[in-house]
């Protein structure tokens, strides 16, 4: 199918909040790449994720549903990515990443011809120990953008001359424990700091943020943003290699994360199931092939990204954010609870100048408000939740199902289980 533009390339980033990106005003130089990709894109200065962790907003950013409709009740895909629909229009779909969350293990690998995770799931005894020798070599459990890069630049390569393709690379650099590669040790920090003692302090951090001093804080900023300055150069890297091979100008090149992730500013570290705007507001810039120099000050939302790629596949949509968005809109997320409080489903309204927060607690069937505005916001995101719950009683139900071995190993390393 003949289309304009020929390919979509989705890049996101795990845990990169927006405010502490220099084009969205930060007071360090962490992404002169991504400012300058801004000065070509439509750069959305209110994007909001749909939900606050992985679990809940990648599938909602690949499948443009929100997470009650796009994961069952184990996390594990529930509906069609846009990989899916636009390997159905003849494109070659390939993604990839290293977070075990949104593994094949959970079924994301649908609708994909090329999908690299990462891991080897133990499918065989050898391969499996082969992985985490890797893993002590590279001492990290995850692959770094450059491996990411390289991947998926052999993928698009393997194509045929001319070959429409769709693109997702994920990458877990910005993710804790932060722990930068090399010379970026010391970007915003004067000493190397060991990753052992990173991770330490990022784990502490999880489970006693209240433990953590002023100094320990900063550090951690520190080493964060110098994860965001070493991926921020990774992605250029990748983006000079499209423009090497003459891609760039025939794509639509998307740039956007996760969620984000806190330091303290509301009791807590990393990104748990709350959703103040340190962990879902994150950074969304849209570039068509041939450019575009526009700031978007009317909130989007990441469940925005694949009904824009779908209409630029020629797919019938009712929004795109390359066709403008109203500046009074509203947009919504949500989060499940977990553990000691797993009874509790959060939402949050974002609206151009004000939000409104609040749960509702599944045991009593309560509606609860928390740091709320205006009245009428209240009205709107109480009849959101109780639209949202008639999606989520009608779909609540999931497969039982092992995890495995090699991705609990993972899950650990990187902060999500003690």
């Amino acid at each position: 199918m003949s289309i304009e533009p020929d390919n979509v390339i989705l890049l996101s980033a795990d845990a990169l909040r927006a405010d502490h990106l220099s084009c969205y005003g930060y007071h360090r130089d962490t992404s002169p790449v991504l400012d300058e990709l801004a000065d070509e894109s439509i750069r959305f200065t209110r994007a909001y994720s749909a939900s606050s962790h992985t679990r809940e907003a990648v599938p909602a950013l690949l499948t443009g549903e929100y997470p009650d409709v796009a994961i069952d009740s184990n996390y594990r895909l529930a509906t069609d990515t846009i990989a899916s629909r636009l390997s159905a229009e003849g494109f070659a779909t390939g993604g990839f990443h290293s977070n075990p969350f949104v593994s094949r293990a959970y079924g994301f690998d649908r609708g994909f011809d090329e999908f690299d995770d990462d891991l080897h799931f133990g499918q065989h005894k050898l391969i499996a120990l082969a992985q985490r020798a890797l893993d002590k070599l590279r001492n990290r459990h995850y692959a770094r953008a450059e491996e990411i890069n390289k991947r998926s630049l052999s993928w698009i390569d393997s194509l045929a001359n001319g070959e429409s393709f769709f693109l997702w690379n994920h990458y877990m650099d910005t993710h804790g424990p932060y722990e930068p590669p090399g010379e970026y040790q010391q970007l915003y920090h004067d000493e190397t700091v060991s990753d052992s003692k990173a991770q330490s302090l990022y784990q502490r951090a999880i489970k006693d943020p209240e433990s953590i001093t002023d100094a320990e804080r900063q550090l951690l900023i520190d080493l964060y943003d110098a994860e965001i300055r070493y991926n921020d150069e990774r992605i250029g890297t990748f983006l000079e290699s499209l423009r090497e091979r003459g891609l760039l100008e025939e794509s639509l090149v998307i740039v956007t994360a996760d969620h984000g992730d806190a330091f303290g500013e509301h009791g807590y570290y990393e990104h748990p199931r709350y959703l103040h705007e340190e962990i879902t507001r994150v950074p969304l810039l849209v570039r068509p092939p041939d450019g575009r120099g526009e700031v978007v000050e009317a909130p989007a939302s990441t469940l925005d990204i694949v009904p824009t790629v779908a209409s630029a596949a020629g797919q019938e949509v009712e929004l795109s954010l390359l066709e403008g968005v109203d500046d009074d809109r509203r947009v919504f997320s949500q989060a499940r609870g977990e553990d000691g409080d797993s009874h509790l489903r959060r939402y949050a309204l974002w609206t151009r100048e004000e939000a409104c927060f609040c749960e509702w607690d599944t045991n009593t069937d309560e509606i609860r408000f928390t740091e709320t505005t205006t009245q009428s916001l209240r009205a709107e995101l109480e009849a959101h939740v109780e639209q949202r719950l008639r999606v989520e009683n009608g779909n609540g139900s999931g497969t039982d199902g092992e995890v495995d071995e090699e991705i609990e190993r993972r899950l650990s390393a990187l902060g999500y289980k003690e």
